[in-house]
């Protein structure tokens, strides 16, 4: 039998059983568009956290206190010994030829009070270089003032969802909030776009010197410290630089954790990757299921269609034919299928990112190559037991319907 004619066998038995056609079409389009969906969502997560590391300087390292021991693999996140990270500490920094800005932070909450509207909220203690290291933007006003950072005062620097809760529309330059009683004169407004991050929204948060900040909580030690490096090639050297500074300061001891940005990066993009890759492969799970139906639909059509098989068999078509012409009809409805899938997976895809034009959701290239070629040899795969039951019935009995 030429290859026409089993492509016209084949098209006749699919449309000669139109609802069970249409199930299997619709079990196939349903399992590729869920691994289009979801690798789509996990490959834009990924992208997303990119944007947001992006946007917090593109030479970054952090500076923690305490010293975590690893023994490989990715650095670590959290540091597990506390030890004073001071003001004088980040001052020091500044020395290095390979260290650009630097950016103490030191970190509470307290209550955020304006006129009868009260909102307890993050309060971030820093300097002038915040502005530059975070690549922060301004809707109003200006941001903390430049200076001797041991030096505090009462002023402050709110986000814009602080702004909107305690201000509504009226303006807030000027205005005097209180923050755990203290009073604090509003000299800026954060603008949305530039105040979100990985690890630190200031949207929802007000910003003070960080002296002021550390008055206010009782606490000498600094949170973290945000380094910018003067240039990609030099965070090598600004994280000796670091190491080597502190470790004088600190009398020899080696008691501060350095993470730089692109090691953060790599760390989340692993865990972001496999996450897509899981998610595909449950997925995928959907693929093994209409394969499964796919069988036991053809093995209905195989005891339905014995008087067929039977005469197919009495006029010379061999066992191997008959096989083939089976295996030919599974391919071809993995095929439609899989096209049908992939034309609403990706229409999902076009929805969500109408829906969320803020993230950047996109269809890993992998994905549609995987979803297809699981969905060719599932279909393939489970139909060979029905083909082969069809190619051993004996003519006689099948032109029987036995």
């Amino acid at each position: 039998m030429r290859p026409p004619d089993v492509f016209a066998f084949s098209m006749g038995a699919l449309s000669g059983a139109r609802t069970r056609t249409w199930l299997m079409l619709l079990a196939m389009a349903i399992g590729v568009s869920s691994v289009l969906l979801l690798t789509a969502v996990g490959e834009g997560t990924r992208r997303y956290v990119n944007n947001q590391f992006m946007n917090l300087g593109s030479h970054l390292l952090i500076v923690m206190p305490g010293k975590l021991e690893t023994t490989g693999g990715q650095p670590p996140i959290l540091s597990a010994t506390e030890v004073d990270l001071t003001i004088d500490d980040a001052i020091a920094l500044t020395r290095s030829h390979s260290i650009r800005r630097v950016a103490p932070l030191a970190l509470g909450s307290a209550p955020i009070s304006y006129d009868q509207r009260e909102r307890t909220v993050n309060v971030i203690g820093s300097t002038a270089s915040l502005y530059e290291v975070r690549k922060l933007k301004m809707s109003a006003g200006r941001f903390l003032p430049g200076g001797d950072p041991t030096r505090g005062a009462a002023i402050a620097v709110i986000g814009d969802t602080l702004k909107t809760e305690l201000f509504g529309s009226s303006t807030a330059l000027g205005q005097r909030i209180r923050i755990d009683g203290q009073k604090f004169r509003v000299i800026g407004v954060l603008e949305a776009a530039g105040a979100a991050g990985v690890g630190m929204d200031l949207r929802d948060t007000a910003v003070i010197p960080v002296a002021t900040a550390q008055s206010l909580f009782d606490s000498p030690s600094l949170f973290r410290v945000m380094v910018e490096a003067d240039g990609h090639n030099a965070i090598p050297r600004a994280e000796k630089a670091i190491i080597d500074i502190l470790r004088v300061r600190h009398n020899g001891e080696e008691d501060v954790t350095v993470i730089t940005q692109d090691a953060m990066l790599a760390t989340f993009n692993t865990i972001l990757g496999s996450l897509t890759y899981a998610v595909g492969g449950i997925a995928a799970i959907s693929l093994a299921v209409a394969g499964i139906l796919i069988m036991n639909v053809m093995l209905v059509a195989v005891s339905q269609r014995k008087a067929e098989i039977g005469l197919l068999k009495a006029i010379g078509s061999p066992g191997s034919q008959i096989l083939r012409l089976f295996l030919a009809e599974a391919t071809m409805l993995a095929l439609l299928g899989t096209f049908a899938g992939l034309v609403l997976g990706f229409s999902g895809v076009w929805g969500l990112a109408i829906a969320l034009p803020d993230f950047p959701i996109g269809v890993p290239y992998w994905a549609p190559i995987a979803a297809t070629g699981t969905s060719l040899a599932t279909g393939v795969v489970f139909c060979l037991l029905p083909a082969r039951r069809a190619a051993r019935l004996d003519p006689v009995l099948a032109l029987a319907g036995h």
